[in-house]
């Protein structure tokens, strides 16, 4: 089932249209029920009468709590590193775990939304994810205890020029991440993708990214390094995960983002406003945002140099 959520309502998505849930009923208050009640619920409003889907502006498909945002591909850490930080190869610490960092979720934005440029940035730059959501809350899990209600397109935005500034500090990426990230087009529950598992537990979905209908990257999603429920397990270590959380796969390789072209290479430009960066997941769906100009905002201010005075004067 394909729950989506649009300016004015919630609902389930048909071929016929869109099928509103009772009024207030929101796409995580149906992950925080379960993904069972969730069925049930969806089934009923599928009875009802369609909205047309050409009629509404699509919305993210849900507000989440928190977004995690991984690693997970080797190939976009070959390429992407070498463009970021001018070191080539993969770091052995990226075998040891699946890292992540923590994104902005007041940043999240539609399917077909405009997307600013970040203050500051001239290389804006697209990643082309899949993100979990999570279905149940839980604790230090094992994989086989993970609950993962379903999937969406993630688009993580990328001001790389700042990102590659923070990073230098030994934090991050920080500035350079949380101006826009992308989740839709519907949040599809996680029994719909089944039938795509392979022999090893990955999901093996086609993803691909244009920039302005020309082809840039394509990928399997099954060439992660571990899969979701990996990935929801470590996030859980020590602390908690609660229903309705986002993780993202990470970024896929073989042209995922302009920054791992840079990084093999590839004299690709960045985005500027009018480009129109698109990506379609076997299983999902599409989003489609264009890139507009941002805010035009004075540049930071240099810290001052320390005066290493220790008491006040007397």
């Amino acid at each position: 089932m394909r729950f989506a959520t649009w300016a004015g309502g919630a609902g389930v998505v048909s071929d016929a249209g869109l099928h509103p849930l009772p009024s207030g009923v929101s796409v995580l208050d149906l992950v925080c029920s379960g993904l069972p009640a969730a069925l049930e619920a969806g089934s009923s409003a599928l009875a009802g009468p369609p909205v047309p889907l050409a009629s509404v502006r699509l919305l993210a498909p849900l507000t989440p709590p928190t977004v995690r945002d991984y690693v997970a591909f080797e190939e976009h850490v070959e390429g992407v590193r070498k463009s970021i930080d001018g070191v080539g190869g993969v770091p052995p610490e990226w075998y040891r775990a699946p890292t992540f960092y923590f994104t902005n979720p007041y940043a999240v934005v539609g399917p077909f939304d405009d997307v600013p440029v970040p203050p500051g940035s001239e290389r804006f730059d697209f990643e082309l994810e899949v993100a979990l959501v999570v279905g149940r809350d839980g604790t230090s899990l094992a994989p086989g205890d993970v609950d993962i209600f379903g999937y969406t397109i993630m688009n993580d935005w990328s001001a790389r020029d700042l990102q590659a500034r923070e990073m230098k500090v030994g934090l991050g990426p920080a500035k350079g991440k949380d101006s826009a990230t992308t989740l839709g087009p519907w949040l599809v529950t996680a029994d719909e993708l089944e039938p795509y598992r392979d022999a090893d537990g990955f999901l093996a979905l086609d993803l691909r990214v244009s920039v302005n209908d020309t082809l840039v990257g394509q990928d399997l999603l099954s060439n992660m390094g571990w899969p979701f429920e990996e990935l929801v397990a470590y996030a859980s270590r020590g602390t908690w995960v609660r229903a309705g959380d986002v993780l993202g796969s990470g970024t896929c390789g073989n042209g995922g983002c302009l920054a791992e072209l840079w990084g093999r290479g590839h004299d690709v430009p960045p985005l500027v406003p009018g480009d129109v960066v698109e990506m379609t997941v076997e299983g999902i769906g599409t989003i489609r945002n264009r890139v507009v100009s941002g805010v035009d905002l004075p540049p930071v201010q240099a810290a001052r140099p320390r005066p290493r005075i220790r008491r006040r004067d007397v």
